[in-house]
C-alpha cells in the first residue's frame, strides 16, 4: 500500500510540473500577442506621422523584430519538446517494475474494499435507528452467509435481531399447559444478553391479554429463580411504569401494571411491602379512579397478603371502610366497597393467589426482590438497544455451558419427582382398591347443586361487565350436564331483576357463541318457559321474553324454537299472548319491521312461524290478523290477509230455526224463517263486516260476542211475545164471531 502512495505522488508532481508549464506557455503567448499589437499600433501611428519622410526605414525594422520574435518562440518550443521527451523516457522505464509489483496489490485492495464496502452496506441497514427497512428473510439469511467474521458488529446485529424475534415469538405463545417447553426453550437462547428484549416482551405481552396474568408471573417467577437479574429488572419496570401512569392518571395502565406486580407478589418473586405501598398511596387521597384500582389489586393478591400481612391488610380494609363511611365517592365505586368486603370475608375463595398448575417453583429456590415506590428508578432502557461485544464469542461460549447445566439440572429433578409421583400414584391405587370394596354413599340432598347454583349467582353479581363475567364462569370448569342448570340460572337471575339489564343477554349470547353445547339447553329453556308462562307475574314474563328476543336476534338460538307456539284462542292465554306480543315488539325494535317481516317469510323457517301465522282455519287467521295488528304488527299478517280474502267464507247454519219450528204453526214457519234468514243475513252481514274490521284485542272479541247474544235473546223474546199477542187477537175474534 505505501509504494501505492509513493506513485500516486509521482503522479500528482508530473502532472503539477505540466500544468505549470502549459500555464508558463500560455502566459508567454499572451505576452507576445500584446507585444506584437503594441508594435503595430506604434508602427502605424509612426507610418501616418511620417510616411512621407520614413516609410522604407518603418519596413524594414518591422519585418526584422518579427524575425527575431519567432526565432525566440521556436527555440522555447523545442527546449520544452526536449524537456516532455526526457521525463517521458524516464516512466517509461519505471512502469514495468512498478506495474509488476502494484497489480496484485491493486487487485487486494479492491477486493478488501468490496468487502468492507459490502459488510458497511449490511451493518447500515441493520443498525439504523428504526431497524432499517425491511428485509426479506431469504435475503437476511444470504446477508448472514456473506459475513464471515463472526466477530464483527454485522453479524451481532443480525444475531441480536433473531434473539429478538424467538423470544418474541416464545412469549406469545406461552399458556398454562405448555409452560414448562417455552421456558426450557427461552433458556437455551442467550437471555442474559436480550434480557431487556425479554422484560418488554413479558410486560407487553401482559398488557395486552392481562387473563393470562398469572402466566407471565410463573414465566418470571421461573427465570427469576435462575437469573434473579432478570426478575428484579422487570419487576423495576413494573413499579416505574405504574408510578408512571399514577402520574398521568392512566386508569387502564395503572390496573394492568398493578395486577402483575400483585401476581409477582403471589408468586414472591416481590416483596409484600411493594403490594402494601401501593395500596396506601391509591387509598390515602382517595378518588373514583383510585379506589377502583386499589379494590382491583386487593382482588389479586389479597389472600397472599392475608398469609403474610394480616395487620398491613387490614390497615387497608380499615382505610376503605372510613371512606365508604363517608360516602363522597359515586355508587358504584361504594358498592364495590362493600363487594371486595364481602370477599374477604369469603375468604378470597374466588380469588386464588397461586393456582395448583402454576406453583413450579419451590419456596426455597426463589429470590424475593425488596423494591420500594421510591427506589425504582432505573428502568434501564439501554438494554433494549443493540450494543456492540467485543468478546462476543467467549460470552456466546459460556452461556451455552451456564444453559446446559440449568437444563441438566431441571431434567434430573423432574425425574426424580416423576419417581416420586408414581409411588404414590401406586400408593393411592392401593388404597382406592381397598376402599372400593366398601359400600358408596351418593349424596341425593343436592347440596353440590345449591353451591353450583350459589357460586354462579355471586360470579354473576359480582362482575363489573358481562365479558369479566363469562372469564370467571368459563374457569369453574363444570361437569358434564351442569351447563343446562348455567343456562337456568342465567333466566333466573334475568327474571329476578326490576327491568330487563341486557348484561344478561350479552352473557348468554357469548357463551353460545363459545361453544355450540350451549345452544341446545336454551332452546329447551324457552320451549318449557312458553309452557309454564303462566307461572310467573308481569314483571318476570316481561324480562323472560325479552331475554330470548335478544337470543333470536343475535341468532345464538335457532327460529326454530318458535314452532312450539300456536296462536289460537284455545291454544293461547292471556300470558302466553302478552310474551308473544312482548317478544315480537322486541324483535321489531332490534331487527325493523322490514327486515323482520323479510325473516317471517323466510322459506327455510317456514315450518318455525306455521303456528304463529294459521291458515288451516279462517277463524284462526282471523284471531292471528286481529292479534298482531292490535300490537301494532299488522304489517306481518299481510300474506294472512290476502289468504284469507281468496279462501271461500263458511256458510252459518242458524241455531235457533229448530227451536222455533216445534212451537209454531206453518204460517208462523214462514215468517220465522224469513225473519231468521233476515237475522241470519243481519249476523251474517255484521260478522263478515267485523272480519273486514280489525278487532283491538281478545277481550274485545268476547264482548262483542256477548252483546251479539243478547240481542239475539232479544230477538227471541220479541217474537214470542208477537206470537203471543196474536194468539190472543184469533181467540178474541172468534169470541166475537159466535
Amino acid at each position: 500500500m505505501k509504494r501505492s502512495h509513493s506513485k500516486t505522488k509521482e503522479t500528482r508532481e508530473d502532472y503539477r510540473h505540466s500544468r505549470d508549464s502549459d500555464r508558463s506557455r500560455d502566459r508567454d503567448k499572451t505576452r507576445e500577442r500584446n507585444r506584437d499589437r503594441d508594435q503595430e499600433r506604434d508602427r502605424d501611428h509612426y507610418y501616418y506621422e511620417n510616411r512621407n519622410n520614413r516609410k522604407n526605414v518603418s519596413h524594414r525594422r518591422n519585418r526584422d523584430f518579427e524575425e527575431t520574435n519567432r526565432e525566440e518562440r521556436s527555440y522555447e518550443r523545442h527546449k520544452l519538446r526536449k524537456v516532455k521527451d526526457h521525463r517521458e523516457a524516464k516512466e517509461n522505464k519505471k512502469m514495468p517494475e512498478r506495474n509488476k509489483i502494484t497489480d496484485k496489490e491493486m487487485e487486494k485492495g479492491e477486493t478488501n474494499a468490496s468487502d468492507e464496502a459490502r459488510q458497511n452496506r449490511t451493518v447500515d441497514l441493520l443498525t439504523s435507528r428504526t431497524g432499517g427497512a425491511y428485509i426479506p428473510p431469504a435475503k437476511l439469511r444470504i446477508m448472514q452467509a456473506e459475513i464471515t467474521d463472526k466477530s464483527g458488529a454485522a453479524y451481532q446485529r443480525i444475531a441480536w435481531e433473531a434473539l429478538k424475534k424467538s423470544i418474541h415469538g416464545y412469549i406469545n405463545k406461552v399458556n398454562v399447559s405448555n409452560i414448562g417447553l417455552i421456558t426450557r426453550e427461552l433458556l437455551k437462547e442467550n437471555i442474559v444478553r436480550g434480557r431487556g428484549l425479554l422484560a418488554r416482551s413479558i410486560i407487553q405481552a401482559q398488557a395486552a391479554s392481562p387473563t393470562f396474568t398469572s402466566v407471565y408471573a410463573a414465566l418470571t417467577a421461573i427465570i427469576n429463580s435462575k437469573f434473579p437479574n432478570i426478575g428484579e429488572l422487570i419487576l423495576k419496570r413494573l413499579v416505574i411504569q405504574f408510578k408512571r401512569g399514577f402520574r398521568r392518571n392512566d386508569k387502564p395502565l395503572c390496573i394492568s401494571s398493578g395486577t402483575f406486580i400483585a401476581h409477582l407478589v403471589n408468586q414472591r418473586v416481590a416483596h409484600e411491602i411493594v403490594a402494601l405501598e401501593i395500596l396506601t398511596l391509591l387509598v390515602e387521597t382517595p378518588t373514583d379512579d383510585s379506589v377502583e384500582v386499589a379494590i382491583a389489586f386487593l382482588k389479586e393478591c389479597g389472600m397472599k397478603l392475608t398469609e403474610v400481612s394480616r395487620k398491613g391488610i387490614e390497615a387497608i380494609f380499615e382505610m376503605l371502610r372510613n371512606i365508604l363511611h363517608e360516602g363522597q365517592l359515586d355508587k358504584r365505586v361504594q358498592y364495590m366497597i362493600e363487594v371486595i368486603f364481602q370477599v374477604r370475608k369469603d375468604g378470597f375463595k374466588d380469588h386464588e393467589a397461586v393456582p395448583e398448575e402454576l406453583d413450579l417453583v419451590e419456596e426455597e429456590n426463589q429470590f424475593t426482590h425488596l423494591i420500594t415506590l421510591d427506589e425504582a428508578t432505573d428502568s434501564q432502557d439501554i438494554l433494549n438497544v443493540f450494543k456492540f461485544d467485543a468478546e462476543y464469542i467467549n460470552n456466546e461460549d459460556k452461556y451455552k455451558e451456564l444453559s446446559k447445566e440449568i437444563l441438566n439440572s431441571d431434567v434430573s429433578g423432574s425425574e426424580s419427582e416423576e419417581e416420586d409421583d408414581e409411588e404414590e400414584s401406586s400408593d393411592e391405587d392401593s388404597t382406592a382398591v381397598a376402599e372400593g370394596k366398601e359400600d358408596i354413599i351418593v349424596d341425593n340432598t343436592e347440596t353440590n347443586l345449591t353451591a353450583l347454583r350459589r357460586t354462579i349467582y355471586l360470579t354473576i353479581h359480582s362482575s363489573l361487565d358481562f365479558e369479566e363475567c363469562a372469564h370467571k364462569l368459563m374457569k369453574m370448569q363444570l361437569k358434564p350436564g351442569q351447563e343446562t342448570e348455567l343456562c337456568h340460572m342465567f333466566l333466573d337471575c334475568c327474571a329476578e331483576m326490576r327491568t330487563y339489564e341486557k348484561f344478561f343477554g350479552l352473557l348468554a349470547g357469548r357463551f353460545c357463541a363459545i361453544n355450540k353445547m350451549y345452544v341446545t339447553p336454551f332452546e329447551q329453556i324457552f320451549q318449557d318457559s312458553y309452557h309454564t308462562i303462566h307461572r310467573l307475574d308481569t314483571n318476570k314474563l316481561r324480562n323472560v321474553s325479552k331475554f330470548f328476543a335478544h337470543l333470536l336476534f343475535t341468532d345464538s338460538i335457532s327460529w326454530e324454537v318458535l314452532s312450539c307456539i300456536k296462536l289460537t284462542e284455545e291454544d293461547t292465554t292471556s300470558s302466553n299472548r302478552i310474551f308473544i306480543k312482548i317478544l315480537f315488539q322486541e324483535l321489531s325494535e332490534y331487527m325493523g319491521l322490514s327486515k323482520l317481516n323479510q325473516r317471517v317469510k323466510d322459506v327455510t323457517l317456514k315450518h318455525a312461524f306455521e303456528g304463529l301465522f294459521p291458515r288451516d282455519d279462517p277463524k284462526n287467521t282471523r284471531f292471528a290478523i286481529n292479534f298482531f295488528t292490535s300490537i301494532g304488527l299488522g304489517g306481518l299478517t299481510d300474506d294472512l290477509r290476502e289468504h284469507l280474502k281468496s279462501h271461500p267464507k263458511p256458510v252459518i247454519i242458524p241455531v235457533l230455526e229448530q227451536k222455533s219450528e216445534s212451537a209454531s204453526d206453518s204460517s208462523a214457519d214462514s215468517s220465522l224463517s224469513s225473519s231468521s234468514e233476515s237475522s241470519s243475513s243481519s249476523s251474517s252481514s255484521t260478522s263478515s263486516s267485523s272480519n273486514d274490521s280489525d278487532v283491538s284485542s281478545d277481550e274485545d272479541m268476547k264482548k262483542g260476542k256477548k252483546k251479539l247474544k243478547k240481542e239475539q235473546r232479544k230477538k227471541q223474546m220479541t217474537k214470542e211475545n208477537k206470537k203471543k199477542h196474536k194468539k190472543k187477537e184469533k181467540v178474541k175474534k172468534m169470541k166475537k164471531v159466535k
